[in-house]
This record gives structure tokens, sequence and C-alpha cells, in this order.
């Protein structure tokens, strides 16, 4: 069981970490046409929390409850990091995008 939180720093409240139980680095699925060439796209960034959200809930068979309390967060957090998983993965499909799956310092190299 991984503990994982935001890099961000500012105003505000600080971010609750999240417990994740799948550890996926350095992993990137691309879309391939017909003829086996890979297609080039600027890469969607699947965020590990979003990634064990979307385990969880649609892989688990979990409530939504019962996976907020196994990640530590409110229901309300796990259900925006689903729906932004869910909204990635969708675009991922459709605009045949690269999908990575980032960790703490990729994902700010990956927005730069």
């Amino acid at each position: 069981m991984w503990c994982w939180r935001h890099g961000r720093r500012g105003p505000g409240r600080p971010m609750k970490p999240r417990f994740i139980s799948t550890y996926l680095r350095g992993v990137k699925f691309v879309p391939v046409r017909e003829d086996g060439t890979f297609i080039e796209a600027p890469p969607i960034v699947l965020l590990p929390d979003e990634l064990e959200a979307f385990k969880l809930v649609y892989l688990e068979g979990l409530s939504q409850e019962e996976a907020a309390r196994r990640m530590g967060v409110s229901r309300g957090t796990l259900w925006r990091c689903l729906s932004s998983a869910r909204r990635k993965i969708a675009r991922m499909l459709v605009e045949m995008r690269p999908l990575v799956v980032a960790w703490g310092e990729e994902y700010g190299e990956l927005l730069r």
C-alpha cells in the first residue's frame, strides 16, 4: 500500500494523502495503426489516484463509499478522481492519444 499526494505548493489547503495499492511506474499505452506504426500525439497523463479510483470502482466492483474508505479520502474526492479518469480514458480512445501513468516528478516533467 502506497501513500501518494500531489506535489503542489501554494495557497490553500494541502492535499490529503491517498492510499494507492497499484504501483505502475513508467507505463505508457500508445495507439497503433493497422499497418503497425505508432500514432504520435501529445500524451494524456493519468495520475495514480485517478487510476486507483478507476480500478477500485470498475475492476473490483466496490461502491464509491467503500473505494473512498480504502483510499483514505472522502466520497466527493473519489468521485472527482473517478470522473477525471473516465474523461481522460474516453479522450484517449476517441482522439487516439497515448496514455501515460505518471508518479511524482514524472508528472511535473510531462506538463513542461
